[in-house]
């Protein structure tokens, strides 16, 4: 039996659309939803073993995408959000009602991905969105008591859906870090 990443790429990882623009995340309360419209397509969609990100129930990863901030808004129940941990680097927003993380902030105007918000696609109606592209902090998932002798059947099934398995984030992103970095200690030239 193939190891179960989660449930929106366990049978196969769904394409985006073109020109798709948008759409509503809803909490997973039964009234009274917490809403959250994003107003462009998601960049950098993965699934993430860390133990910070939310998952649905059972899922051993989660499947997280960012956003332009300025693209993103709560538009009902706003009330019931809370962070999870202030401290953070990226403040998560969850509901109080059912514990389901509505958004991800990064407050610090220093970080390299300031300006980006994170999202979880799968709390969306909508069909479109951006495709999981690579999987992220893979070895994490030991963190959260999967066992260690199964890492192997987890990479082969992540490798199958063409989710390249990562111990940190792609390398485009890594790089996009490290030019961020060289930038602030002038080790680059600003751009």
């Amino acid at each position: 039996m193939a190891a179960s990443i989660h449930p929106s790429v366990d049978h196969g990882v769904k394409g985006g659309s073109a020109g798709f623009s948008g759409g509503k995340l809803h909490c997973k309360c039964a009234t009274d939803k917490v809403e959250v419209t994003l107003t462009s397509q998601t960049a950098h969609n993965h699934v993430c073993g860390c133990t910070k990100c939310w998952k649905p129930a059972g899922a051993t990863f989660s499947m997280v995408a960012v956003v332009p901030r300025d693209h993103l808004s709560v538009t009902a129940h706003a009330e019931k959000l809370k962070p999870v941990d202030p401290s953070a680097a990226i403040v998560r927003h969850a509901c109080t009602g059912c514990g389901v993380h509505m958004y991800g902030r990064i407050e610090n105007t220093g970080h390299p991905f300031f300006g980006l918000d994170f999202v979880h696609t799968e709390l969306s109606n909508e069909s479109g969105w951006s495709p999981p592209e690579f999987a992220a902090f893979v070895s994490s998932i030991i963190e959260s008591g999967y066992p260690p002798s199964k890492m192997g059947d987890v990479r082969g099934r992540l490798t199958e859906l063409s989710l390249t398995p990562y111990d940190c984030l792609s390398p485009p992103l890594m790089d996009a870090i490290a030019t961020h970095v060289a930038k602030q200690n002038g080790k680059l030239a600003a751009a």
